[in-house]
């Protein structure tokens, strides 16, 4: 099997068919959307939505920018390693980490664009049939899933190829590269903390004022803040979990490339050193088989059975695809450290993460869609107020972080036995091998729950409005769904890299009794919280200023109340544009500053223990505000459909209560968390010669 030429091939044909869904999706004529009136209000609303979202973007990117070029010069000055002074390590690594951002970059661009072209035109087919409207906003969504997958492929390999032909030196080369992983996973720093606090300023401003204190409906035109609203679901939703998603591909990948180039018979093979990027290439054309099947009767009454089928037949078919590669790439056995692993062991341990990646998605359905009992359960608690609302829904939280947690445990405990470090970095592959659906159905999500605000806005009826509710309740569900499985695969490979950093560091083991260790322990154990704090707070303080502004424009516009006026919908974009920005700066310097401090201050064993630490803690914080968020939405939702009195009901009053609460949990803190794991622990690994260095300096200064 000749590597390079299938990877290629698989990247070109993720590309080729994100191009087809686009040209798909663009075909859709607004014309066919009813009166000439109602085309015009189509564009309109449809326009002011993408108009934001670029907006924010262009602002968001202009501080990406100035913040990767600062952070290049600091990794090609800090990374000079003095005993290779032929080869500049600082240049090659701070060059990946530039691609990597870029790469990232684009990704998250055209997610962005082609989901505000998608959500108008998934309202319009809404006027034919749920079917038609259904193939729309999966194919917006299959536009980033597969997009997304084919660059980072195609880049990555790239990367590797150019860099083994410069440096000559496999293990180095590995190393080098890392430096991708890092500049996508900054990028998704900013999509996924400043996306998120974007989204939830918007969203909990248009509830509170809207739904709560004037008793208007959801994405009702009256509302200033619903324009913000709609922009906030691409950009926390599209371009942030693409980013994340986008940093979990490349840096499990590097961890991979990193342990295997340590094994001799990989390293002089270059089909199973280019094995990592293999089991990710070849989920496309697994995952273009998978989207054939994505078709909704014109009579169903509900998404979701489309979207889980998705799920499982790309988890099958990809088992086999995963034998099929193992058996023809990988070579028969390598020594890793002491240990031989056999090829058979390989296969194993990226088939368990490939299906626990899969129970976490079942379990995450569970507990967060109003067809189970847990839900239902939150609803039920919403008779008595909303703060019964609140306990149960944080129940559900809590206890939803059980059984993946020990799902993910027992795929760290088998590939670690299997075949140690490089075991736990291909389970982490495994994970997100089908990616390209797994981000599909999610995209699916924002893009029909904008065409229902656009069905609102554009006052279509109820009729049209059912129909995207019925996508838009399947798009929370899928959308948990997503974020589980980007928190399992954001933990193994956050244990991937953490994996990498201490073969990197030439650590062997680890002594929990040790001071340093226990410390580092403890302190990586409350990151987590007070980046939780963080990021909640930050909601809060934009939240405030889209409140006030909402209240204002009520208050002093005439006739906005009775939809004789229009609202100011640009101010409230303008507000959480710049609050997000304002807002992410402290969570940022944290992420990026803690594991530099520690490891420069007190060694790379205290750093370890840090890692550890926030990664135990920070998986279950992640799940719980994710899940307890997601249930606390669709308990809404539940009661919406006409249980407990319906819309407009005290049980009601208080769901929406919840679901406000709920919203930075499972849109901000919940999702950013996986971003703090991985990105501490990728920046550990690519900065690890510069901290060992760095704290004999220091050592030496103190008399450590």
């Amino acid at each position: 099997m000749n590597a390079v030429v299938v990877i290629y091939a698989c990247a070109v044909l993720a590309m080729l068919a994100a191009v087809v869904y686009a040209v798909r999706v663009r075909a859709v004529s607004l014309e066919s959307g009813g009166t000439s009136q109602e085309v015009s209000r189509f564009k309109e609303i449809s326009d002011a939505i993408a108009e934001g979202a670029m907006a924010f973007l262009a602002q968001e990117y202009r501080y990406v920018a100035i913040f990767a070029a600062a952070f290049a010069a600091v990794i090609f000055f800090a990374l000079d390693n003095p005993e290779t002074p032929d080869i500049n390590e600082g240049l090659y690594s701070a060059v990946a980490f530039l691609i990597g951002a870029a790469v990232s970059s684009l990704c998250a661009f055209l997610g962005m664009k082609i989901a505000t072209m998608g959500n108008v035109r998934t309202t319009v087919m809404a006027r034919k049939s749920i079917s038609d409207a259904f193939r729309v906003a999966f194919q917006s969504g299959a536009v980033m899933g597969f997009g997304l997958v084919g660059l980072a492929v195609f880049a990555l390999l790239t990367l590797t190829l150019v860099y083994t032909n410069l440096l000559h030196n496999v293990h180095l080369t590995m190393e080098m590269v890392a430096g991708f992983g890092l500049g996508g996973s900054t990028v998704a720093l900013f999509g996924r903390v400043g996306g998120g606090i974007y989204t939830k300023a918007a969203d909990v401003g248009a509830d509170l004022v809207g739904k709560v204190e004037q008793g208007i409906p959801e994405d009702d035109p009256r509302n200033p803040a619903v324009i913000a609203d709609n922009v906030g679901d691409n950009v926390g939703d599209i371009a942030g979990m693409g980013a994340d998603l986008f940093g979990s591909c490349a840096e499990a990948t590097c961890a991979a490339l990193v342990i295997g180039a340590t094994a001799a018979a990989i390293a002089e093979n270059e089909t199973a050193r280019l094995y990592p990027i293999l089991l990710t290439a070849v989920g496309i054309p697994v995952c273009l088989i998978t989207a054939l099947f994505a078709r909704m009767a014109p009579d169903a009454k509900s998404a979701e059975p489309v979207l889980k089928r998705q799920l499982l037949l790309s988890t099958i078919l990809m088992t086999f695809a995963v034998w099929f590669v193992t058996e023809n790439a990988m070579v028969d056995s390598f020594t890793l450290g002491t240990q031989t692993v056999p090829r058979s062991a390989v296969l194993w341990s990226v088939l368990a993460g490939l299906w626990s990646g899969l129970l976490i998605g079942y379990i995450t359905e569970y507990y967060t869609s109003h067809s189970y009992a847990p839900v239902r359960g939150v609803a039920d608690a919403s008779k008595t107020g909303a703060a019964t609302n609140i306990i149960y829904g944080l129940s559900l939280g809590y206890e939803s972080a059980v059984v993946p947690v020990l799902a993910l445990a027992g795929t760290t405990y088998l590939s670690w036995q299997l075949a140690g470090m490089y075991g736990i970095a291909l389970a982490a592959i495994g994970m997100i091998s089908t990616i390209a659906i797994g981000l599909t159905i999610d995209a699916y999500g924002p893009v029909s729950d904008n065409a229902g605000g656009i069905a609102e806005m554009a006052e279509l009826g109820p009729e049209i409005r059912k129909r995207t509710d019925t996508l838009d309740a399947a798009g929370n569900t899928t959308a948990a769904i997503g974020k589980g499985f980007a928190i399992g695969s954001a933990v193994l490979t956050a244990l991937a890299l953490f994996a990498a950093f201490l073969t990197r560091s030439g650590v062997e083991t680890l002594n929990l009794l040790s001071p340093k260790v226990f410390a580092g322990v403890l302190v990586g154990g409350v990151l987590p919280f007070l980046f939780t704090a963080q990021t909640m707070l930050a909601v809060g303080k934009a939240a405030f200023s889209m409140i006030e502004e909402v209240r204002r424009q009520f208050r002093t516009i005439p006739g906005l109340l009775e939809g004789k006026a229009r609202p100011d919908y640009k101010s409230c974009v303008a507000i959480s544009t710049k609050g997000a920005l304002r807002q992410m700066i402290a969570p940022a310097i944290l992420v990026l500053a803690s594991p530099l401090f520690v490891g420069v201050a007190f060694g790379i064993e205290a750093l370890a223990g840090l890692l550890a630490g926030s990664l135990v803690t920070g998986v279950v914080m992640a799940l719980s505000s994710s899940n307890s968020g997601g249930g606390w939405d669709n308990a809404k939702k539940y009661i919406e459909s006409g249980v407990h009195g319906g819309k407009g009901s005290e049980a009601h009053k208080a769901a929406v209560v919840g679901d406000t609460v709920g919203d930075p949990f499972k849109d901000t803190s919940g999702p950013s968390l996986n971003i703090l794991m991985k990105l501490m622990a990728i920046l550990s690994l690519v900065f690890a010669p510069f901290i060992k260095s760095a704290h004999l300096i220091v050592a030496g200064w103190f008399g450590m």
